[in-house]
């Protein structure tokens, strides 16, 4: 058997041999702990998301997912339509993404991909802008709840971030309402009208305007150019106008209120109170009875986004 021989190191080797033991038991631990967090963290992000993407299932777990219980969720944003000299033209695309996120988070839906064409008739006059007419912005809802509706769901909301809108969504409803299909559609007249009048302090507008600049800011900030954000506002009726001897709304920048008060503060009020209606919005119709139109809402104003 060979003699035990015991090795003293100088006390300067010692400190650095126990360095390079507290070196290699942290990296082993953390090669060991750090699978299992970000295991973690994925499992906390996935546990976050109670809705699903329908882009981003194959057909056979779409077949799953729709069925006669469930939501389907449309969001409706322009990515063409002008917003004055400090939101870019997807203005309402941006929104509509970011609010499908925040349904996906807090509902238990199924979400089809976003609509970016709608019935935009006060804002042509302006390059990029588009709208489609009316009977085909009508038909492109119908169309899509139809086609979904074949495999199951009867109830379709649409995440609707705009005005003129509402004058294609709701005979969309109503054709849709004799198929046994119903839909309901956010209302932006409505949702934060409350929170809108506590905040805002412009002496008017719907378009690009304070409130709409701030729920941008607080959206989306890198999309804000506060710098070129201004006051347009021609109280009239119509749609706009860049020539102020034409009927309608004058506006030269495409603004319709005053850009410049908005802040990321009164944003962050706008949008969670419009996050809020739209959940309850959701909520309320998956207790309707199939076929049940939505609640009376009040009119349209003419020129509105």
């Amino acid at each position: 058997m060979a003699p035990h021989v015991s090795l003293k190191l100088p006390p300067e080797r010692e400190g650095a041999v126990t360095k390079l033991q507290g070196i290699s038991l942290f990296l082993c631990v953390s090669l060991l702990v750090l699978p299992v967090l970000a295991m973690a963290q994925a499992g906390g992000r996935q546990a976050k998301a109670r809705g699903v993407l329908l882009e981003q299932l194959i057909w056979q777990q779409a077949e799953k997912v729709l069925t006669p219980e469930t939501v389907v969720v449309i969001a409706l944003g322009a990515q063409a339509k002008e917003h004055g000299p400090h939101l870019p033209l997807a203005n309402d695309w941006n929104m509509a993404e970011y609010l499908k996120q925040r349904v996906l988070q807090g509902s238990d839906v199924v979400i089809a991909p976003t609509i970016n064409y709608s019935y935009y008739p006060a804002f042509v006059e302006y390059p990029g802008s588009t709208s489609l007419r009316l009977e085909t912005a009508r038909d492109v809802i119908v169309d899509i709840c139809r086609g979904l509706a074949r495999f199951g769901p009867r109830r379709f909301y649409v995440l609707n971030t705009g005005i003129s809108t509402l004058r294609a969504l709701r005979p969309a409803a109503e054709l849709l309402a004799a198929d046994g299909i119903t839909l309901h559609f956010t209302n932006l007249l409505h949702a934060t009208s409350e929170v809108e009048k506590e905040v805002q302090q412009q002496a008017g507008g719907t378009h690009a305007d304070e409130l709409e600049t701030s729920m941008m800011l607080y959206i989306a900030p890198k999309t804000v150019d506060m710098a070129r954000a201004v006051k347009d506002y021609h109280p009239g009726k119509g749609p706009f106008s860049r020539t102020p001897t034409d009927a309608g709304i004058y506006s030269e920048s495409g603004v319709y209120g005053d850009a410049t008060l908005a802040t990321r503060a009164k944003g962050k009020r706008v949008v969670e109170a419009l996050v809020s209606a739209i959940l309850a919005d959701i909520e309320a119709l998956r207790r309707t009875p199939v076929g049940a139109p939505q609640a009376a809402d009040g009119g349209v104003p003419t020129g509105s986004h």
